[in-house]
């Protein structure tokens, strides 16, 4: 079964175990994984790869930007998987979660000095360098400490992604990358820093995407430029493809065929005989999980219903942020009559929405709501605006489940503030 959330006796289940389980004893709003879920798109990646390119070594690096979460990651990770980070505080939950430093890369246009030297006493495969700022401070930062990095550069191919343009990457007014104009120019740079070595090449042009053609033009992009860095004396034997692929947020939505995808990276750089690199992180992660909510009021507006949720926008922001839309589940399976509402949360904005006009099953006060394909970009993006708490997250597997984050509480939230000393006197 790929859909492991699925009715059974009239009730929804994740797994073997009752929605309505997991919210009575964990309460609402609540994140909820399954592990077999995501144990089975990591391995339609991976069977994809293996078939299409049956002779090429490759690495699947979760990009934990899409989940962060410590069991996600160690699930991923006794599967073999390494992961992609942004930043010091991901690649020490890659750490934490187990995964070796030599599957870890590190990817994002802003690091540090100190998230460099981190990573370099952790022992990282490689620095995935987005700039000529960039690569300059690394080589410092390693010649430093007696240190060598590991390095590609990440090209940017002004290849339209065709996906949202808050999540568009590869394109020319995109900050990211370095332009791939420019780069046998900064390849020869980097080849006479100190502390540097050069080992690959990288992009990624962007996220969710459902057209498989912009990843063809730009493999084949990064293709003729590894023949060229070649060419120029460069030992280029790892290329880094990114990530991207879409997943359906819809019942009715076809998204992008694995095996589609590892057919492109064959014809277009499966013949270079290096290393592919992979950071899958939404089509692992987004359809295995969901965001659990319940009904606090059922109000009839002005020729409008709104049903109001204990969910919010900080809970779930891809809707205010994104204009996303997310399949809606009733925890009771839907017999009979139905409605058109908007879903509303209970922040002091109009943008806290999660959908308007939408026809769904009536619902009353204390029913239970599922906010399908929230496992990706959900709760690692979740916030505490209008000091509401950050919620819990479980992981099931099978009949058992866990909380895998607690929900945070008031005494953990206010606790991070201070009043200065002068506040403290009486006026």
């Amino acid at each position: 079964m790929t859909d492991q959330f699925q009715y059974r006796d009239g009730h929804l289940h994740v797994e073997d175990v009752a929605i309505a389980d997991i919210a009575d004893r964990v309460g609402t709003p609540v994140y909820v994984y399954s592990s077999a879920m995501l144990r089975r798109q990591y391995r339609v990646f991976a069977m994809a790869l293996a078939s299409a390119c049956p002779d090429v070594e490759s690495l699947i690096c979760y990009s934990v930007k899409a989940n962060s979460n410590l069991a996600i990651i160690r699930t991923l990770a006794r599967m073999g998987a390494g992961v992609d980070v942004v930043s010091e505080g991901e690649l020490r939950r890659g750490l934490a979660a187990g995964v070796p430093p030599e599957k870890i890369v590190f990817s994002g246009v802003g690091k540090t000095r100190t998230e460099m030297a981190f990573a370099l006493q952790a022992g990282i495969r490689q620095f995935n360098v987005e700039s000529e700022p960039e690569l300059e401070a690394l080589s410092e930062t390693a010649a430093g400490l007696g240190l060598t990095a590991a390095i590609t550069i990440r090209v940017n191919p002004d290849v339209d992604a065709l996906t949202h343009a808050k999540i568009s990457t590869g394109k020319a007014e995109n900050k990211f990358g370095i332009p791939i104009g420019r780069a046998r120019d900064v390849y020869a740079r980097a080849a006479k820093l100190p502390g540097i070595r050069v080992i690959g090449v990288d992009l990624h042009i962007g996220s969710q995407l459902t057209d498989l053609s912009p990843f063809e033009k730009a493999f084949a992009r990064a293709a003729d430029l590894v023949v060229a860095l070649r060419d120029d004396g460069h030992e280029i034997n790892t290329i880094d493809l990114g990530g991207g692929l879409g997943i359906p947020y819809s019942p009715d939505a076809v998204p992008p065929s694995p095996d589609a995808y590892a057919a492109i990276v064959s014809r277009t750089v499966g013949h270079l005989g290096a290393t592919l690199i992979f950071e899958p992180g939404r089509m692992i992660v987004g359809n295995a999980g969901a965001l659990l909510s319940r009904v606090i009021y059922v109000k009839d507006g002005d020729g409008r219903t709104f049903v109001i949720l204990d969910s919010a926008m900080n809970d779930l922001v891809r809707p205010a942020m994104y204009d996303a839309v997310h399949e809606i589940r009733t925890e009771r399976q839907p017999q009979g009559e139905m409605i058109r509402a908007d879903l509303v949360g209970p922040i002091c904005e109009s943008t806290d929405t999660f959908a308007r006009d939408c026809d769904m099953p009536s619902v009353a006060a204390g029913d239970t709501l599922c906010f399908m394909g929230a496992g990706a970009y959900g709760a690692v993006m979740a916030s505490t605006y209008n000091t509401r708490l950050l919620v819990p997250e479980v992981l099931v597997d099978g009949d058992r489940f866990a909380v895998v984050r607690a929900r945070q509480t008031f005494d953990d939230l206010l606790g991070l503030d201070a009043i200065p000393s002068w506040l403290e006197q009486d006026s």
